[in-house]
């Protein structure tokens, strides 16, 4: 009984802690890329905003996996909320003394990616580490169901104070749900687990095992795949859609808001689901069906003229998030070696997050020169149908296993 009740007050703080730092991170996330898309409404800008926000995870991710599966865990997700807090820490200071620059957010979005690429292997190491694995499905339901809610409330929060006070006090709110994220989760306790042998091997050593581990696993290896391609598809209607609404409805910062809160909805319905019920026995069908329907969604998107159908076909798209998050999040934390575990979270980040600053050079640019819903109808046509190789395939890999 007291080991039951050990676990759920361990992942009741883990979670309250890394949904505080999301709301944080989200607020000021959307107030920056709202802020660039007002003052410029230019693809270029928005393509160096996104670049300098995923570049930097890239650059760090597979580093900060050996750094999850080498060091404590708990410590790493601590000065990395820490770090990113004192880069957020510096806009306010400058946009308060009136060096108002879009050059410098993209330089304090490079240094608040640098720390996020160091702490989301870590915070997806964690998890089996605290949960039995009984309860990862219901538990990581559950945390997107509250990460969600929150970051339904962060576009009003940002949308709110950009619109009333300016981009500066977003940045205080990020300040202060890091330093409370920190604090809860210093009232953590708990055994580190170490891997064998791990004071004999360099660094070079495991991160080489981490992807020689990676690849030799059939399944583990067609995911990867699938997210290389996955996330070039997706990067137009996750990057571009700020810009489509602002030049195909209007540039209002309500839109802004309601693109994104209306995706949020979705999503939470999606999490309540999967909260709920539970489990889902074959999670390799709820990838490919995510994957379809995003692809389904966004095609339809690109089509709509009307902002209100724009916005439903937007809530339903958010719905298939949270089941292709924890189905894939689950099948790599129940098939992958607990010493392994942040080595392949980061290549995971390192795969579907590398591919998108190449993919956006060129729709970034291209969204300039052609419409954006055309770009967006073709890549949803295609996602729809990769998502139905990567049922056969991954199928196909399970059974080689």
């Amino acid at each position: 009984m007291n080991e039951q009740k050990n676990w759920k007050r361990q992942a009741a703080l883990f979670l309250i802690s890394q949904n505080l730092s999301i709301f944080g991170s989200s607020v000021v996330g959307f107030s920056i890329i709202w802020y660039i898309t007002l003052k410029t409404s230019s693809g270029i800008w928005i393509t160096a905003a996104t670049i300098a926000t995923l570049l930097p995870q890239v650059i760090v991710s597979l580093w900060a996996g050996v750094v999850a599966d080498r060091y404590d865990r708990k410590w790493i997700i601590m000065i990395s909320d820490s770090f990113t807090a004192v880069a957020t820490l510096a806009a306010f200071l400058a946009f308060q003394a009136g060096k108002e620059s879009v050059a410098f957010l993209i330089v304090v979005s490079f240094l608040r990616s640098m720390g996020g690429g160091f702490q989301a292997p870590a915070v997806n190491a964690l998890y089996p580490q605290i949960i039995p694995e009984s309860h990862l499905v219901r538990i990581n339901g559950i945390n997107q169901t509250a990460n969600n809610i929150l970051l339904l409330i962060s576009p009003a929060v940002g949308g709110l104070i950009l619109g009333t006070m300016g981009i500066k006090w977003t940045f205080l709110v990020d300040v202060t749900t890091a330093a409370a994220a920190v604090m809860i989760m210093s009232r953590m306790k708990m055994e580190e687990k170490k891997a064998a042998d791990r004071e004999k091997s360099t660094v070079m050593q495991e991160l080489k095992g981490g992807i020689s581990y990676t690849w030799r696993h059939p399944f583990l290896r067609v995911l990867m795949i699938c997210y290389a391609v996955t996330f070039i598809l997706i990067t137009p209607a996750s990057f571009l859609s700020p810009l489509m609404v602002s030049r195909t409805f209007g540039e209002e910062v309500w839109r802004l808001t309601a693109n994104e809160m209306f995706w949020t909805a979705g999503s939470i319905a999606g999490g309540i689901m999967i909260a709920w019920k539970g489990d889902f026995n074959n999670k390799i069908t709820a990838i490919a069906v995510s994957l379809s329907g995003f692809g389904i969604t966004f095609a339809l998107m690109g089509f709509t003229g009307q902002f209100w159908l724009y916005l439903m076909l937007d809530c339903i798209c958010g719905i298939f998030l949270p089941f292709l998050i924890t189905a894939q999040t689950v099948v790599i934390q129940k098939h992958t070696d607990m010493d392994y575990m942040g080595r392949v979270f980061s290549l995971l980040q390192f795969v579907s997050q590398g591919v998108m600053p190449v993919a956006i050079l060129g729709f970034g640019p291209l969204g300039d020169m052609v419409k954006i819903q055309t770009i967006i109808i073709v890549c949803g046509i295609l996602l729809a149908a990769w998502g139905v190789w990567f049922k056969f395939a991954a199928e196909k890999a399970v059974n080689k296993g």
